[in-house]
């Protein structure tokens, strides 16, 4: 017999159950169980991204403590030594080098030491001011294509080498083959306008027209390089090119 508070129910009818069988808890578990997989992995992935981020700011550290020991020696003067300049950032240190190709064998042995290689058009005019005209056409060689300044830098130095090589050769025609190499050089050096140095490549292409004996198209060049220089130190070497024609 049915307890007075308990109603009974009409014959058939379902018997009430827990709907669901789950408690909140077991309903959130497995959502909860995604969520920590969820931030496990994130912080797999930021780790390694810090990981990955620290190693390169070690690398370029590294680098850079290599480049300041490079270039306090190219820092040295050459001739007699500099007496200390308050002010100057950072300092020079160390004594002077009697001649640059000295200075240029000593940061060329001092970057094989720290086993920085620099930019194609640093090494190239170290290598230059060391007497290594070969290896120094070489090394610009290798640079001409860079994009940027770098690019500018190691295409002008490409055209001094083959300057300075034809200035050492005996044979007539070896010597006109490297002279046109040259002002091929600088006529490539800064094809933009409006780029960086471009005034100087115009100057450059003067200068080998006139030792190639093309007088009329090197005063083209220089009134353009003396346009384009104006209010510069370009502007009068080009006055003292132009006085000689």
């Amino acid at each position: 017999m049915a307890a007075k508070d308990e109603p009974e129910l009409p014959a058939g009818s379902p018997k009430p159950v827990h709907i669901g069988g789950e408690s909140l808890a077991d309903r959130i578990l497995p959502h909860i169980k995604k969520i920590l997989v969820m931030f496990v992995l994130a912080a797999v992935v930021i780790s390694a991204f810090l990981v990955i981020r620290w190693r390169k700011e070690v690398a370029k550290e590294k680098e850079t403590l290599k480049l300041a020991s490079v270039l306090s020696i190219a820092r040295r003067p050459v001739g007699p030594e500099m007496p200390s300049m308050p002010g100057m950032t950072p300092p020079v240190t160390g004594p002077s080098f009697a001649t640059a190709k000295e200075r240029a064998e000593a940061v060329l042995a001092e970057m094989a030491k720290q086993g920085t290689q620099g930019s194609s058009a640093y090494r190239g005019s170290m290598l230059l001011d060391a007497g290594k005209i070969d290896d120094a056409i070489a090394e610009y060689r290798k640079g001409q294509g860079e994009l940027g300044l770098d690019g500018v830098l190691a295409r002008e130095g490409l055209g001094i080498a083959l300057e300075t090589k034809a200035g050492a050769e005996k044979d007539p025609a070896a010597r006109q083959k490297l002279l046109e190499e040259a002002l091929a050089a600088f006529q490539t050096m800064q094809p933009d306008a409006a780029g960086v140095r471009h005034a100087y490549a115009i100057y450059h292409q003067g200068r080998l027209q006139m030792t190639l004996g093309k007088k009329d198209e090197a005063k083209v060049s220089f009134e353009k390089a003396k346009e384009l220089g104006a209010g510069t130190d370009l502007q009068e070497l080009v006055e003292r090119r132009l006085a000689t024609i």
